[in-house]
């Protein structure tokens, strides 16, 4: 398993996910989406695993951003989650083509 955790350092999710892997001695790389962000590859990827741009998208995020993002076409929603990384919900937890968004250990416990 190669397991990527992209989060923010204050998000209790994030902390549970990486606690999670932990505990079952899973090695993971963890990426502060505040700092680093996603490539658009990693981006693209992640939104075709989970299902589109919508499943990423917080819906409790406070940025001014985030009002207007369902009004958006999906290549301006790309551009504004690229931009503005904290418009992503936590963690986005990926094991190559695989991804979930949020705390899902019942989906990682099936990843081999």
């Amino acid at each position: 398993m190669n397991i990527q955790i992209f989060g923010r350092a204050k998000c209790f999710d994030t902390r549970k996910a990486e606690r999670y892997f932990k505990e079952r001695k899973i090695p993971f790389q963890s990426v502060d989406l505040a700092r680093k962000g996603l490539s658009s590859g990693e981006l693209c990827s992640v939104a075709a695993a989970v299902g589109g741009l919508d499943a990423l998208i917080d819906p409790k995020s406070r940025h001014p951003d985030a009002a207007l993002l369902p009004y958006l076409l999906e290549e301006a929603k790309f551009e504004k989650l690229l931009e503005n990384p904290v418009l992503l919900r936590t963690p986005i937890v990926r094991n190559g083509r695989q991804a979930t968004v949020g705390y899902c250990p019942d989906t990682w416990a099936e990843w081999k």
